[in-house]
């Protein structure tokens, strides 16, 4: 069971896939600070430019994987397809599948895709994989549904040769709370009690957030202001305060500095979120090894997919049978079992 990584970042899919049994035998990430990050912890150098791969290179995979950038088509008077795409990385993606023609296709991107240039994006994306002989699904997945306490939302677009992947099989789990995923101890960032409001009435999200309060911004004030609610909207989302008896907000790629705050009540104190304990919100081993900047840290773990939630697509390509030389050894396997039956009934009988 062999897959390529393309987009690799810093390895989030490599960590779902491996766990399962799958061997990765090309990667590729044009960013070299995350390939720095990548060969610490593989033990090679990704591939830079996906516009220079050239197929043909290419070793046999059964899966090929990406968490690729969103770029907009130029589809004005054009069939979708395949040739629509031209120009874009997502056009590198289809060149390699053309040739390839890999059992499975998994691509992973921001929710807000769907919706990406008045739905457009997703349309020639999904035109595309059609016109290279691929049945698609897509769905988005919450993090926090595969035992991972952070709300963060992913649109996974799934291409298979034959029957569709049935997403409705993925293995779920009750959210967690964030508590779960914290250090005890440590060197905490904590905030002073004047530089943050608590509200009277904490209220749980649907998406299992717990909004407890904010960091004051030009007014410095302390203790608990009855009533302020309405205050958080007034407010970017940086400066929320959520408690530990929720879930964390989907970990950012736009910020350096590990910017959500988080409230223990049992301690009555607020406090950043390690870089650890961010790396933990997305699934990823205790003795990954990070970049030396905490600050790029945060931007790759913020750019990463979610580990657990590929773990969970890896393993149920393999559940749904989805790969051909899978299919081809169980029934190797039942023929050979089949054989030995008869030989040991043929063997009573005489």
């Amino acid at each position: 069971m062999r897959f390529i990584d393309l987009f690799s970042g810093i390895g989030g899919f490599r960590q779902g896939f491996e766990k399962v049994g799958f061997k990765c035998v090309f990667s590729c990430e044009i960013n070299s600070k995350c390939r720095e990050v990548y060969t610490d912890n593989f033990g090679e150098v990704p591939f830079a430019d996906v516009s220079n791969i050239n197929p043909t290179d290419l070793a046999d995979f059964d899966v090929l994987v990406a968490g690729f950038p969103c770029q907009p088509f130029s589809i004005c008077g054009k069939k979708l397809g395949f040739e629509d795409t031209r120009g874009t990385l997502f056009f590198e993606i289809c060149k390699i599948i053309k040739v390839k023609q890999p059992q499975v296709v998994v691509l992973e991107n921001v929710k807000h895709l769907i919706h990406h240039d008045k739905g457009n994006t997703l349309k020639v994306i999904i035109a595309s994989l059609k016109d290279l002989g691929y049945s698609v699904n897509y769905q988005i997945l919450n993090a926090k549904d595969f035992g991972i306490a952070q709300h963060r939302e992913r649109i996974f677009i799934i291409a298979t040769k034959g029957k569709e992947f049935n997403f409705s099989r993925l293995k779920t789990k009750f959210p967690p709370k964030l508590r779960e995923f914290l250090d005890e101890t440590g060197d905490f960032e904590i905030l002073d009690k004047s530089e943050y409001t608590l509200i009277e009435y904490p209220r749980k999200q649907d998406s299992g957030l717990l909004f407890v309060g904010y960091r004051n911004k030009g007014t410095w004030k302390t203790g608990v202001r009855p009533n302020t609610e309405h205050l958080s909207r007034v407010h970017r989302q940086p400066n929320r305060i959520y408690s530990v008896d929720g879930v964390h907000p989907t970990i950012p790629s736009q910020e350096t500095s590990g910017r959500f705050f988080i409230y223990f009540r049992d301690r009555d104190l607020v406090r950043k979120l390690t870089l650890k304990e961010c790396y933990r919100l997305m699934g990823f081993p205790e003795d990954f090894k990070s970049y030396p900047s905490a600050g790029e840290s945060y931007k790759q773990i913020g750019n990463s997919v979610c580990v657990p939630v590929v773990e969970a697509i890896a393993k149920e390509i393999l559940s749904q049978s989805l790969l051909y030389d899978e299919i081809k050894e169980t029934q190797r396997h039942q023929e050979s079992r089949l054989l030995e039956e008869v030989g040991i009934l043929v063997k009573t009988i005489t």
